[in-house]
């Protein structure tokens, strides 16, 4: 892939999370993908991918995905982005809080025949279980 079609499908990619689209963001994965994820273990398949990203979209239905850098080297992409939704889903087990998640994450993917093949997603994995319930947590002293 050429540095401009990756542009123009990570273009697209935020517009599907925008309107919700988890059959286009997954149509996006090769078949045989694979996401490394935090909160969904090692996902293999396209249709477990496709999966998960439902999962986020019915746990967080205003779910907000804003990328803030896109950094491209040959067929390795790195998104920086902010995820920012309420918890109004059954998320991890737990039942819809109301709570606000906000949380930078960075997924790193690898290309191959137009399709990712690849993608790790790194986020602040404790800071969302603080935010939507799961884990309790109080300042330190002195912050």
């Amino acid at each position: 892939m050429t540095r401009d079609q990756i542009t123009e499908l990570f273009a697209r990619r935020e517009a599907d999370w925008r309107s919700r689209d988890a059959a286009a963001l997954a149509a996006d994965h090769a078949e045989a993908g694979v996401v490394v994820s935090p909160t969904g273990g090692v996902l293999e398949g396209r249709e477990e991918i496709e999966r998960v990203y439902r999962v986020w979209m019915k746990a967080f239905p205003d779910l907000v995905i804003t990328v803030t850098d896109l950094l491209i080297d040959g067929d390795r992409v790195v998104q920086i982005l902010d995820v920012v939704g309420t918890h109004a889903g059954e998320f991890l087990g737990l039942p819809p809080t109301g709570r606000r998640l906000q949380v930078v994450g960075a997924f790193i993917y690898t290309m191959k025949d137009n399709l990712i093949v690849h993608e790790r997603r790194i986020l602040d994995f404790t800071g969302v279980l603080v935010q939507v319930g799961v884990l309790k947590a109080k300042p330190a002293p002195g912050l």
